[in-house]
């Protein structure tokens, strides 16, 4: 009798499994808020007050480190869109600039860099094609050969993917075109 059996039962391990039964619930809910709480600061947005002195037209500050934009009106609305940024930092130009021209359907031609780069990529794609990597709206920045445009492979959102512009969904990019007058103030962080 004074032998333990593994098929028997005791108040003591009744206990303990009972304890660490209830005790489970509250694991789980600590584990899960860690996993959100992981999920949300690596996400921050930006105050357009520390970047810029006033709004002006409008602004428009672009994170390559998280992949978002933020844009903003004249009228202090805000909305939030996810970016494909540039491949490596190489290819990131960082800094102050401003929409200098807007176009629909723009075509699009490699620069030097990208023809050095890739030599069998055409040397220009007309606006509307299918392979044309603007999509269906471009926002020019001051910075000669830079963009904020659509893609049509929507694979590339929120990933390194591009070759120095800031890439949006189309149905997006075309909502913040008609959002943006030119002389937007814009930074690429």
């Amino acid at each position: 009798m004074g032998r333990f059996r593994s098929n028997q039962i005791t108040r003591r391990t009744l206990f303990c499994g009972a304890s660490a039964f209830l005790a489970a619930p509250s694991i789980v809910r600590a584990q899960d808020s860690e996993a959100v709480r992981r999920n949300i600061s690596s996400f921050a947005l930006h105050d357009w007050r520390d970047h810029f002195d006033s709004m002006g037209k409008g602004i428009i500050v672009s994170d390559t480190t998280t992949r978002v934009l933020q844009h903003w009106t004249t009228d202090g609305e805000m909305r939030v869109y996810p970016t494909s940024v540039p491949l490596t930092d190489e290819l990131t130009k960082r800094g102050y600039t401003e929409v200098v021209e807007k176009r629909k359907n723009p075509g699009w031609a490699p620069t030097p860099s990208m023809r050095e780069r890739n030599p069998e990529w055409p040397a220009y794609v007309k606006g509307g094609d299918p392979i044309n990597p603007l999509g269906t709206r471009a926002l020019y920045l001051s910075w000669q050969y830079y963009r904020i445009h659509g893609t049509q492979d929507t694979r590339k959102i929120g990933r390194k993917s591009s070759n120095g512009c800031i890439g949006l969904f189309n149905e997006q990019i075309e909502e913040v075109y008609e959002r943006t007058p030119i002389g937007t103030q814009v930074k690429i962080i």
